[in-house]
């Protein structure tokens, strides 16, 4: 997947008409955006340009924009402009940070006091209106004039926003929702004018009565005061809810960007020097103090600690790490102090990456998200020409021109279409943010369709099943020997070696002892294994081939021991010293403690786990019997460049297939996937393949990944069947007069803020 920084433009997805035109892919700020129906005009414009396609986002108020040569992000912002919108390249990411105290600039501190200020002014001048209208023995002499007075700032002033939307819509030949709202009040409100100015509501003493449903009154004596002024404010408190839910939606991706540290101790000609973050460059070393955060990606250069990684990958357990090992930015030093030189800065961290990630799949669309918006961009003027029809129809039927009004307007102000424009993007935004809280990143929409009809997951073996590393399992002795002084000795000797399951002895030696004993005259045996002499003792481990040669056969005890193992699918190594054969070890690739738990849990989804390897059967198998996967489930001895015509088989055979892998040898078989999963802790190259990405090395979250992905596709139905529900019921009741025009706007105002609450019930997703 092609992205690109905010403020620049990257080469986007490959042209599909089989040029070799370079296309770019930039992402802009809109502005002005309304309702679901501005942003499908902003990308029915957009679309319209030579060699462009965009996509419009309204929860995300962005615009993600594909376009070839010819077209310059100069033209495409034009574009939004001529459309009644603004468009702007996005602040870049390394925008100064308010220091602690003051107020910040995140998505929980958005300026919305302008909002805020016209809802609590319209608030309170409508609160007596409204109490006037509907209750009569509050109705003193004059009562309606100064229910005028107080309804015309609301109207005016607090619906200015809408009355301004809907007025530059018209000038470019659009209708939104705002010219609903503003139609609607306006209708309201000049009807009320003309009664008191010219008929007779103005009168002394005149009485006025409520009622949920549409009444029949003197045209002339009719007031819709409380109605202009109550829709006003209603619409304003669902807007002002909407923006605040959507920024606590939005949330978790701003927290995942605030992760980072803001200043970092350099180290310079052996001082340290404290500098923002962004100074940092490849190879530069700094210093890590215990409960600070580390600035960047890098290799550990000097010391050793525990890394709390938490934050990034869910893992609630801190990782040891030592000299040489890599670390990642944002995570934090719980231990000892730390030296690390720089490997990735910036927009290359691992942080920056994730963020990336989850941006993007916010900005996609569900294939019912493209259906709910193309019924939005011809939802309003269908509206306005059913209005028109309940007017008409009213009068023809009733001959009641306040029937016929009061219908048309409850008609006006019920139909609004930001549900459905909010329906699927809200919990996107929610469920991708929780993803990334928990170590999983979604690639777009379209992996959530897919979750819903994986029925077989095939988990590749090295790497995602087992952890990848050869580990020593296993050490048995004769009876005259201790297993601490067998693998002592040959620990010590395994680590004049470079050999991977050399390292795994000399590995689990060192965790065991520390400090082992020094080696002299060290030999490396090509394909036999090594010698040498350690404290004093003449040690050979190895093939029981070398140990033969030089007359030190294996005990019977040991041979057996030997055998059960090689049936196992380990590999010994023997060990003698002194002339005799006193020891075997066994080393294999050991299987992850949490593995047997996800097959479990990744049945319980309904999946089929099968396991894929190149390693022989009898390995295979082992491993396969230890986590719970049946033998018919094993596919064994398959070459790296076969992986993908494995995945391809089984989709001939009717399976809908999930892949979960880390290698290189993986990409392929990912992308063949029909939905690809790559371990956090793999290349490159198979989490740029996959569709989602497990960022801790815990195969327990492909099973989260894959709940966590239908419980956001479950909530997007929900939805937009909530959405699609309410406009259909709601339209018949306001157009038979069922409906006040009141209890339309409120009802309107809170079918958005239904479904965007409804989409924040995913921060709660918990890991099983």
């Amino acid at each position: 997947m092609s992205t690109s920084t905010p403020g620049s433009t990257a080469p986007g997805p490959a042209a599909t008409d089989g040029s070799a035109a370079v296309r770019d892919r930039v992402e802009l700020s809109i502005g002005g955006m309304t309702c679901a129906s501005c942003a499908a005009r902003i990308e029915k414009k957009l679309n319209r340009m030579d060699g462009v396609e965009a996509t419009v986002n309204y929860a995300t108020e962005k615009a993600r924009v594909d376009f070839g040569p010819g077209v310059s992000v100069t033209d495409l912002i034009a574009t939004v402009e001529r459309t009644g919108y603004t468009a702007e390249l996005p602040p870049p990411p390394a925008a100064p940070v308010a220091p602690a105290g003051e107020a910040g600039t995140g998505p929980e501190h958005a300026p919305a006091d302008p909002l805020l200020d016209r809802l609590l002014i319209s608030a309170v001048l409508s609160v007596p209106v409204v109490m006037l209208s509907m209750i009569p023995s509050l109705q003193f002499a004059n009562w309606q004039w100064l229910a005028f007075a107080l309804t015309g700032p609301v109207v005016v002033h607090g619906g200015l926003p809408f009355h301004r939307a809907a007025w530059t819509n018209l000038k470019h030949g659009a209708a939104t929702m705002d010219t609903l709202v503003s139609l609607g009040t306006l209708a309201a409100f000049g009807w009320s004018c003309w009664a008191l100015f010219w008929g007779d509501a103005g009168r002394p003493g005149m009485r006025h009565s409520f009622s949920l449903t549409v009444g029949d009154t003197a045209a002339s004596s009719s007031l819709y005061l409380e109605t202009a002024a109550a829709v006003t404010v209603l619409i304003l408190l669902g807007r002002y809810l909407e923006a605040h839910s959507k920024r606590r939606a939005g949330a978790a991706l701003h927290a995942l960007l605030d992760l980072g540290a803001k200043d970092v101790a350099v180290l310079q000609g052996g001082r340290e020097l404290r500098l923002p973050v962004d100074r940092l460059a490849v190879g530069m070393r700094f210093v890590v103090r215990p409960g600070e955060k580390i600035a960047t990606d890098g290799v550990v250069v000097e010391g050793a600690s525990a890394v709390d990684a938490s934050m990034l990958t869910g893992e609630s357990v801190p990782a040891e790490v030592a000299v040489g090992d890599a670390v990642t930015g944002a995570t934090v030093n719980a231990g000892g102090r730390l030296v690390v030189e720089a490997t990735r800065v910036g927009a290359d961290t691992r942080l920056a990456r994730m963020a990336r990630l989850v941006e993007e799949a916010q900005n996609g669309k569900a294939a019912a998200q493209r259906l709910a918006d193309r019924i939005s961009a011809v939802f309003v003027p269908l509206v306005i020409l059913i209005a028109l029809g309940t007017l008409v129809g009213w009068l023809l039927a009733s001959n009641s021109p306040t029937q016929a009004f009061t219908a048309a307007v409850a008609v006006l102000i019920i139909a609004c279409p930001c549900a459905l424009g909010l329906a699927t993007p809200t919990a996107l935004m929610v469920g991708t943010g929780r993803g990334a809280q928990l170590g999983i990143l979604i690639k777009g929409p379209e992996v959530l369709e897919t979750t819903r009809r994986i029925d077989t997951v095939v988990l590749d073996k090295t790497g995602t099943v087992t952890t990848g590393q050869m580990t020593l399992l296993a050490v048995r002795t004769t009876d005259d020997t201790t297993e601490n002084e067998a693998l002592r000795l040959a620990g010590a000797l395994e680590h004049a070696s470079e050999h991977p399951i050399a390292t795994a002895i000399a590995t689990a030696a060192t965790e065991k002892f520390g400090t082992l004993p020094a080696v002299d005259g060290f030999e490396n045996i090509p394909g036999l294994g090594v010698q040498g002499l350690v404290d004093g003792h003449t040690v050979v481990a190895g093939r029981e081939q070398l140990l033969a040669d030089r007359a030190q056969h294996l005990p019977e005890p040991l041979a057996e021991a030997k055998r059960t193992a090689e049936a196992a699918g380990r590999t010994v190594v023997a060990v003698a010293w002194d002339g005799t054969t006193r020891a075997i070890l066994e080393v294999a690739d050991a299987v992850k403690p949490t593995s047997t738990e996800a097959i479990t849990r990744l049945r319980a989804l309904g999946l089929r786990p099968i396991l894929l390897t190149g390693d022989n059967a009898t390995v295979a198998a082992t491993v396969a019997a230890e986590i719970g996967i049946a033998a018919e489930d094993v596919i064994a001895d398959v070459l790296p460049e076969d992986k993908a015509t494995t995945v391809r088989r089984l989709q001939h055979e009717g399976h809908h297939v999930a892949m979960v892998g880390d290698g290189v040898n993986d990409a392929a078989a990912l992308a063949q996937a029909d939905l690809g999963l790559a371990m956090g802790t793999g290349t490159d190259a198979a989490i740029e393949a996959a569709d989602l990405t497990l960022v801790r090395g815990d195969l327990r979250a492909a099973a989260d990944a894959i709940r966590l992905s239908r419980r956001t596709l479950a909530t997007i139905h929900g939805n937009l069947f909530w959405a699609f529900g309410y406009n259909i019921a709601a339209l018949p009741l306001a157009a038979t007069g069922l409906l006040n025009p009141m209890i339309a706007g409120a009802a309107m105002a809170f079918s958005s803020v239904f479904v965007v609450t409804n989409s924040l019930r995913l921060r709660r997703f918990r890991a099983a």
